[in-house]
C-alpha cells in the first residue's frame, strides 16, 4: 500500500464528519473539487472504497466507518496535544466554532464577540446559526448555545445569560381591528404570527399563570421560521406575535407594539452554553467561558 499521510486523513474525517463536500472544503479552505480529487487518490492507495455518494448524497461504506471510528480518537488526541501548547502562549488562540439558535445569535452571542474577540485577538470565532438541535461533538463544534430545557446529553452546561421571558404583542392598528385578548383562549379568534421549527412542526404558544401551564395552538395569515423575523410584521399590524422581550424592548417604550396577556407570560432560565463532558476543552473556548461568566456576573450580557 502507498503512503498515506496525516493531510490525506484529516481530508478523510471532514468529509465523514460533515457528509458533505461542500462543507468539508469550507471547513478546510479547499474546492469541493480539490476535496474529491485527493479523496479518489486516498481510496486508490487504500484499495478501498470509502464512501458511496451521489450527486444528493454522501456516505461511508463499512470499510469507511471502520476507518472514521479508528482514526477519529487518534486526530482528537492529536488536536488535544496541539490545544496544550495554548497553555504556553500569554493569549489562547487558534479558531472556536459555536452552534447556536438564531436568538441566541442576535441577541446575546454577537454582544459578547466583538468584546471576546478584542480582548482575544489571537482568536478566531465562527458561530454557526442554526435552529434545530445539533450534535455539536458530530458537526464539529466545540461547543453550542441553546435554552436550558433543550440541552443535550452528557454536556457540561453553564448559563451565559440572564433569565429571559417572551412577550405578546401586537400594533395599535391590529386593535382597532380585533379586541384586546384577555385571556388565552381570547387568541383563538385574533391573527397570529406563527413559527415552524426546522423539523416542521409548529411551535404552540407555552403561556403560564399561577402554576397552570398552557399550549395555545395559534393561526393566523404569516408564518414564520424565524423569531427574529416577526418584529416587523407584528409592528405592522399583520398579528400578534410571541416573541422575546428584548428583541422588542424599543418597540413597546416608543409605542409601535403593545404587550397584552402579560400575566401569563412568567421568566425562565435563559441561554446555556455547553460543550462535551468527556472531551479536552480548548484554550479559546475556556477562554470564552471565562469571558461569558464574568460578563454575565457583570451584567454584562444581558439580552437587548
Amino acid at each position: 500500500m502507498k503512503p498515506v499521510s496525516a493531510a490525506d486523513l484529516a481530508i478523510f474525517l471532514a468529509i465523514a464528519q460533515h457528509l458533505s463536500f461542500s462543507r468539508a472544503a469550507v471547513e478546510l479552505g479547499l474546492s469541493p473539487s480539490a476535496l474529491s480529487h485527493a479523496l479518489r487518490g486516498l481510496e486508490e492507495r487504500l484499495g478501498v472504497r470509502l464512501f458511496n455518494r451521489t450527486t444528493r448524497s454522501v456516505a461511508l461504506t463499512e470499510a469507511g466507518e471502520h476507518l472514521y471510528v479508528r482514526v477519529k480518537p487518534a486526530f482528537r488526541d492529536i488536536y488535544d496535544a496541539l490545544e496544550d501548547l495554548n497553555s504556553f502562549r500569554d493569549k489562547p488562540s487558534g479558531t472556536l466554532r459555536i452552534n447556536a439558535g438564531r436568538p441566541a445569535v442576535q441577541l446575546l452571542l454577537l454582544p459578547l464577540a466583538s468584546r471576546f474577540l478584542a480582548a482575544y485577538p489571537d482568536v478566531r470565532l465562527e458561530i454557526v446559526s442554526d435552529d434545530a438541535l445539533v450534535d455539536v461533538v458530530a458537526a464539529g463544534f466545540d461547543a453550542g448555545v441553546r435554552f436550558g430545557d433543550r440541552l443535550e446529553m452528557d454536556m457540561v452546561s453553564l448559563p451565559i445569560g440572564p433569565r429571559m421571558r417572551s412577550v405578546v404583542v401586537g400594533a395599535p392598528a391590529l386593535f382597532e381591528r380585533y379586541p384586546v385578548p384577555q385571556t388565552p383562549q381570547d387568541l383563538q379568534g385574533l391573527p397570529c404570527i406563527r413559527h415552524r421549527f426546522p423539523s416542521g412542526s409548529l411551535y404552540q404558544w407555552e403561556l403560564e399563570r399561577g402554576g397552570i401551564k398552557l399550549e395555545v395552538e395559534v393561526d393566523g395569515p404569516l408564518t414564520l421560521s424565524d423569531v427574529g423575523l416577526m418584529v416587523a410584521p407584528a409592528e405592522q399590524g399583520v398579528g400578534l406575535a410571541y416573541v422575546f422581550e428584548a428583541m422588542v424592548r424599543e418597540s413597546l417604550a416608543d409605542g409601535r407594539l403593545i404587550q397584552v396577556l402579560a400575566d401569563w407570560c412568567p421568566d425562565y432560565p435563559g441561554l446555556f452554553l455547553y460543550y462535551p463532558s468527556r472531551r479536552h476543552v480548548p484554550a479559546a473556548l475556556r477562554a470564552f467561558v471565562e469571558f461569558a461568566r464574568t460578563a454575565l456576573e457583570a451584567g454584562g450580557s444581558r439580552p437587548g
